[in-house]
């Protein structure tokens, strides 16, 4: 059997100027690259823009699914190296969402030499409270967390995203977020929630050496506020920027801001 191309097995897409600074839209957990789709096409007209799925989403190679690669945030992180790698890539934006957040930390530390800055939206090093740090969750709350999706793939999709989401007046979004988490393969969706919420990366944070910028939604009962401004303090010389977005997708429910900070990010 030919071996698959890393262009197939991530699903990549690249737009934008040829030459431009390129800048790398990672998505997160129970999403795809599509989730990108109001905010990529603003930096087409300057950046090379480059998309892709994790393995395990959208339209990935599932059969490219190892569960001892992805068994840890690392191995996507090698993932990202290799896309960067394969498209010749330097000085990379790197804009993730969620714990891709994290995996930008570790592709950084693993390759320092392709990156050139960080964007990272909603990020959490480690979702468990652990005195004196607050995650946001009990060990309980994740526990049952994972015995429900465990229990009930659909009906926790269904449950989950309207809490992740956000924007209760704006229940389009919470019906595509929904009906996102349910095309996961159930399998790869219950290891991948293990790996995210019982990682812990705060000891990553201190290794980051690009400009980085912290985007802080509202109301984000994933990753709230505490868990922002500690990423922030951990990162030296990092920005922080409180979105007035609510919930934990800021690109979909308000992409117009979400590409105004990153803009100003940039131009800084």
């Amino acid at each position: 059997m030919a071996e698959v191309t890393v262009a197939v097995r991530n699903a990549i897409r690249v737009g934008g100027v040829p030459g431009g600074r390129p800048i790398l839209f990672a998505h997160g957990f129970g999403c795809d690259q599509a989730m990108w789709r109001f905010v990529a096409p603003d930096f087409e007209v300057d950046h090379t823009v480059v998309l892709f799925d994790h393995v395990g989403a959208g339209a990935s190679d599932l059969a490219a699914y190892d569960s001892r690669k992805y068994g840890s945030l690392r191995g996507y992180a090698e993932d990202v190296v290799e896309i960067c790698r394969e498209l010749g890539l330097s000085d990379v934006v790197f804009v993730g969402h969620s714990v891709s957040a994290m995996i930008g930390v570790l592709a950084q530390r693993q390759a320092p030499e392709l990156f050139g800055a960080l964007v990272m939206i909603g990020p959490s090093p480690r979702y468990v409270d652990e005195e004196p740090y607050v995650g946001g969750f009990s060990r309980d709350d994740v526990a049952g967390l994972l015995d429900a999706l465990d229990a009930n793939h659909l009906g926790w999709s269904r449950q989950m995203a309207p809490v992740i989401m956000g924007n209760a007046d704006r229940p389009e979004l919470t019906a595509e977020l929904t009906n996102s988490f349910c095309r996961t393969d159930p399998a790869i969706a219950r290891q991948f929630a293990r790996v995210t919420f019982l990682s812990d990366n705060r000891a990553d944070l201190g290794a980051v050496a690009v400009p980085t910028l912290v985007l802080q939604c509202s109301e984000d009962v994933i990753a709230p506020e505490p868990v922002g401004r500690y990423v922030h303090e951990h990162i030296a010389g990092s920005r922080f920027t409180r979105l007035a977005a609510t919930g934990h997708c800021p690109h979909l429910s308000a992409p117009e801001e979400t590409v105004a900070a990153i803009r100003a990010f940039l131009r800084s």
